[in-house]
This record gives C-alpha cells, structure tokens and sequence, in this order.
C-alpha cells in the first residue's frame, strides 16, 4: 500500500508544467517509469513532439496564466506540477507569477486535483523576505500561495542543482575550465548545499503519493555544504584540471556578477543575474522531513563529487537529455514563421539561395542537421564570431550555447543563437534567431531533388523588421550577404559532397 491508502500499482494522472523546461523535461519520463500516467501543459505543444517520450503522454495547449486553458488541462488530475516562472519576462515578472500561481491553485481545487508539487528556491535563515532577490522572493511567494491554497502541496525548495545541463553546472564547468586564474565576486564564499538532479527528481516523483494530511514545505539537498570557491577547486579536482587560483573581490555587485559571467560562460546575463544575486546569502537546509515521506535509499542524497562525476560523463558522452536552454530564452523572440506566403504583417526581407550537390540527400541531411556547435556555421566564421561578441555585449545569448546533441536535433533545441522552430527529418530545418535585432529572424535549410533526381540544397534567411531601425539593419547587413549566406550554401553543398566521397574511399 501506499502513503495514501492506495495501492502501489495504482496510476496517478500527473499534469506537468514546464515540461519544455531542464527540470519538467527530466520528470516526464521518470513518471512514466513509475506507472503514471501523464498530461503535459506548453505553451507551444509542438516543443515537445521530437522527445522520446512525446507520444507516451498527452499534451494539451496553454498557458498558467489562463484560467480556462488551465482548467481544461485539469480535468481528471490527481497531481499537478508546477515547474514554470515568469523570470526575465520584464520587469512585472513577480505579478505574473503571482496571477499564475493562484490560477493554477484555483483550477486545481475546482477540478478535484489531491496535491499540487512545486519546485523552488531554498532560502535563507534569518533574512527578511524583501531582502531577497527578486528572484527568489518571487519563489518563495509563489511556495506560500500553493500552502495557503485548499489543495495539499508539496514545496520543494533546492539550492544549486547540479546535473548535466543545468545552468548552475553550466556557470560552474566554464568559469572553472576557462579560467585557472580567477578574480572573482565575493560570494564565492558563501556556503551553499548543492543537490544532483538524480536527488531533485526522485523527491518530485515521490511528492505524488504523499499523504493527504501533508501541506508543507520541504528543504532538499545534497549531503555537502560547500562555499562556491569550493564547489569550483572540487570540480576542478573531478574534471582533473589543474588547481586554479581564486582571488576574490568585494566590488563586483550582482549586475557587474551576472555580465562577468555572461562574458565568460554560456549562461546570458538574464539568466546568470538571478544565480548570482541567490548566491549572496547562505543557502542551506535546516530539515531533512522529505525523508520520512521519500526515504533515501543507500548511498542517497548522491554527494556533490558524485553528482559532478556523472554529469561530467553525461557531457563528455553526449547524453544530455535537457539543458537550461531548453526553455525559452527571457526576452527572445517566439514568433512562428508566417506560413502566408503574402504575409499582411509588414514587410517581408528575403535572401534565398540554392546550388546542386553531388551527393544524395541524406549525405547533405546529415551536414545540416550538424550544423552550428562545434562544427560552424560553414561560412566566414570571425563574421560569425563578431556577432555572436556583439549580441553578449548587448546581453544577449551569443555563440556558446552550442547543442545538446553533436549529430541530432529535436524542436525547441536551442543552437548557438538559434533555436530550432521545426524540423523535417531528411528535408528542413528551420531556425529562429534569439539573438538581439529589431525584429524577427529565420533561416531555412533544405535537402531536396530537383526533376533530374538530382540532390539540390536550398537555403532562406528571412527578417521581418520592427520600425525604422529594423529596416535600416536590415539593408546595412545586406551587402555581407553574399559573403555570409552565399559562403554557408557554397560550403554546406562541399562539405555534402566531400563527406560522400570520404565514405567511398
């Protein structure tokens, strides 16, 4: 029997929340392996159609902070998830995620829903709540409206969490593999007690059959305690680096923190902002009750070294299932591409261009499916490069998000500055800029034959501009066109047809 009074084998209808997300895209299938059956809420449904677990679990269209869409995504939930925020949505972030959250409490209690699991930010002892972060006031605000709601939840509150893809193991790898000699802020002294995502998963999955009397919130993390100075000579120790010498500062203020980081990790200053203002105060468990609830089994909560390990590993081997940028990006453009071909949005900038191959199509598929990351963008790459340094500058993501997977791509996997927005196995692919522009950006890559059965490759890059300003970028960057797309399809077809010969000899 279970902590409810039911049966074990019993399935639970679960409704997941940010299932596009790092975290919501891991719980998935570990739910499905418990027996449960489940429901995912996205904004955009077709994000999730190319994971492997899409056709296991049903997927409706919606968003928290509709209370109609969010009540129809209820219907027949036992648990419902909620691992979504409004972060870098503006400056009004923390209303939104108040709306969302009491919508989301409202529809569970009207459906019936027996408990409401949320994931959140440990907070410090002792510190008043408007001396939080913005960040992780709004964590705890929106922990504390779920607890004073009619359903029984369960708030998890974590620290750093520590798993392959994750932006605090991202922010933590680079900024220890790129700098043996750093000058660093002085929360680098702050004690924090990371938790591997292993840990965070199986208390969410084991939330769900808590017992009805449980409303409460819970402190979760690993067995260590460790200033991030020690978090970085550890991870320095398990990736065998030489020991890097830290020397703190105390005049690197939370803004100046997150553009230090943005310049030198992957992670943008939008996201890199709220890790390093939650790193100011002391994080760490006062209670360690999830046990009695979810009991941990041998060997568990997995220490930091542990956890570090295998998500070194999970990299090093390209297994990496999510990463912080699987979610969309605070501020980046989410406009589908307008499928009319006389689109009635405005103007339309177009440059198309398309050569044969000698190859067949799935030898110049496979090029373009392994585009951008470590293999290029096949065309002038200090022009690539430039731009990538010029839209960190302004904040924004840059070439270091590379990819989740060297050879294959699924839609809404982040690349470089793109993010993947459809795919057709063995056809096209479509990208769409995240980076910063006064207006909306796509680039398509097709793998056709022409009437002959020749192999052909076609390429669009397509920009919709804002106002006066995107027009005037629009025909400043053109005359590099030919440079910039005409080298990618001339390169692209090459490399095609290169790769071909290669397997022949």
């Amino acid at each position: 029997m279970d902590t409810d009074g039911q049966p074990d084998a019993e399935p639970l209808h679960c409704l997941v929340t940010g299932a596009s997300g790092y975290v919501g895209g891991r719980l998935v299938p570990e739910l499905l392996e418990a027996g449960h059956r489940v429901r995912c809420l996205a904004r955009s449904p077709g994000k999730l159609r190319d994971h492997p677990w899409a056709r296991d679990v049903e997927t409706v269209s919606g968003d928290v902070t509709d209370a109609a869409s969010v009540a129809e995504a209820m219907r027949g939930i036992d648990v419902a998830y909620y691992l979504v925020h409004a972060l870098g949505t503006g400056a009004g972030f923390e209303d939104t995620d108040r709306r969302a959250a009491r919508v989301f409490a409202e529809r569970a209690h009207a459906a019936g829903v027996r408990r409401i699991v949320y994931l959140g930010g440990l907070t410090p002892y002792g510190v008043p709540e408007d001396e939080l972060s913005p960040h992780l006031r709004s964590r705890a605000e929106v922990g504390r409206i779920f607890l004073d709601g009619p359903v029984p939840a369960t708030v998890l509150r974590a620290a750093v969490v520590i798993g392959s893809g994750s932006a605090s193991f991202e922010m933590l790898r680079y900024l220890t593999e790129r700098l043996p000699i750093m000058v660093t802020p002085s929360w680098v002294h702050t004690r924090i007690q990371p938790i591997g995502i292993r840990d965070v998963l199986r208390y969410l999955v084991g939330s769900a059959r808590m017992p009805r009397d449980v409303d409460r919130a819970f402190d979760i993390g690993g067995p260590d305690v460790l200033t991030y100075r020690e978090m970085m000579c550890r991870y320095a120790a398990v990736a065998g680096l030489r020991r890097r010498l830290i020397v703190p500062v105390p005049v690197l203020t939370p803004g100046l923190s997150s553009h230090w980081v943005g310049l030198v990790t992957p992670v943008p200053a939008a996201i890199a902002r709220p890790l390093t203002e939650s790193l100011r105060h002391e994080v760490v468990c006062r209670e360690h009750d999830i046990a009695h609830y979810v009991p941990d089994p041998p060997g568990r909560p997995m220490p930091f070294d542990e956890a570090l390990s295998v998500a070194l590993r999970k990299v090093r081997e390209a297994q990496v299932a999510t990463r912080w940028s699987s979610a969309a990006v605070p501020g980046a453009p989410s406009d589908p591409l307008p499928t009319d071909p006389d689109w009635a949005g405005g103007s339309l900038y177009e440059d198309q261009r398309q050569s044969l191959v000698d190859a067949p199509r799935e030898s110049l598929w496979k090029v373009i499916e392994g585009i951008g990351g470590d293999n290029g963008w096949y065309s002038f790459p200090l022009a690539w490069a430039v731009r990538g340094w010029l839209d960190r500058f302004v904040g924004g993501v840059g070439l270091r998000r590379g990819r989740r997977d060297a050879e294959r791509l699924r839609v809404g996997d982040s690349l470089d500055f793109w993010r993947v927005e459809e795919i057709e196995p063995g056809r096209l692919l479509r990208l769409r800029a995240e980076m910063r522009l006064p207006g909306l950006a796509w680039l398509e890559m097709y793998a056709e034959t022409d009437d002959t059965g020749r192999t052909r490759y076609r390429q669009r890059a397509l920009f919709h501009p804002r106002g006066l300003l995107g027009h005037a970028y629009w025909w400043s960057v053109a005359p590099f066109h030919a440079v910039v797309f005409g080298g990618m399809a001339r390169n692209i077809t090459q490399a095609a047809a290169k790769g071909m010969s290669a397997r022949r000899k």
